[in-house]
Formats: structure tokens, sequence, C-alpha cells
């Protein structure tokens, strides 16, 4: 990994994956999945869970960039908008500070709707292979 190093990737919001992440989290908010409910709030139509975005930034890290093996140290993420389901999204990710004397590589991540706007932002500290 070198500073400066980015990856691009995508993933869409379905349904079905934020039934499953419920399931998983068992955070079962109306909000979420009850679309009746979600149109009486300010946000009209069901939202996705701000961590599903987070997950789904783990499983890039552990699986594709930096890769396999990568273990999470740390991540921080500052929620913006809300990302509707049904929507795509996008993850941006630069490295921005790889550690000299350890494996340990610092990665800044942002995340866009569909629409360009973007809906979350951080950095997460890995450990890579």
């Amino acid at each position: 990994m070198e500073v400066g190093q980015t990856h691009v990737e995508h993933a869409e919001i379905t349904p079905e994956l934020v039934r499953e992440f419920a399931k998983v989290s068992g955070d079962y908010n109306p909000i979420h999945l009850d679309e009746e409910f979600a149109r009486t709030t300010p946000f009209g139509r069901p939202i996705a869970h701000g961590l599903l975005s987070g997950a789904l930034l783990s499983g890039i890290m552990g699986t594709r960039f930096p890769g396999r093996g990568t273990v999470l140290l740390e991540t921080s993420l500052l929620f913006k908008r809300p990302v509707f389901v049904g929507e795509k999204i996008e993850f941006r990710l630069r490295v921005e500070h790889v550690r000299p004397d350890k494996p340990i590589v610092t990665i800044a991540c942002q995340i866009f709707n569909s629409q360009g706007e973007l809906t979350a932002e951080g950095e997460t500290v890995v450990k890579t292979s």
C-alpha cells in the first residue's frame, strides 16, 4: 500500500440487504423496514441503517482493499445524510498514511449516494497481512 493509492467500489442497498442487516444487528426500527411508517418521518421513505454502510466498508477492507487478511483496528464514520433503501452507493477510499515500522495503514473513506451526495465520511486504520 502506498500513500495516495485509491479504490472505488459500488453497492446497491436492496430491501433484502436491509432486512438481513436488521436480523444480524437486531435493529428492527420501522424507519428501515416499514414503508408506511417511514412515510410519516421527515425522510418520507425507508432509510438504510447507517452501520450497514460501515459493514459493507468492512467487507471491502477485508477482502478487496487492502484485501484478504486485513484486520480493522479502528473505524470512524460521520453520517451526513441518509441512504435510502433501493439506492446505489459508491465507496471512495484513499490511503492516507502507511506506518514505516508496521503493516498498519490509515485509509480515508467517503460514501456517496446515487446523486453524488456525500452520505458518510471517516477514516479506517487497518493491519494488513
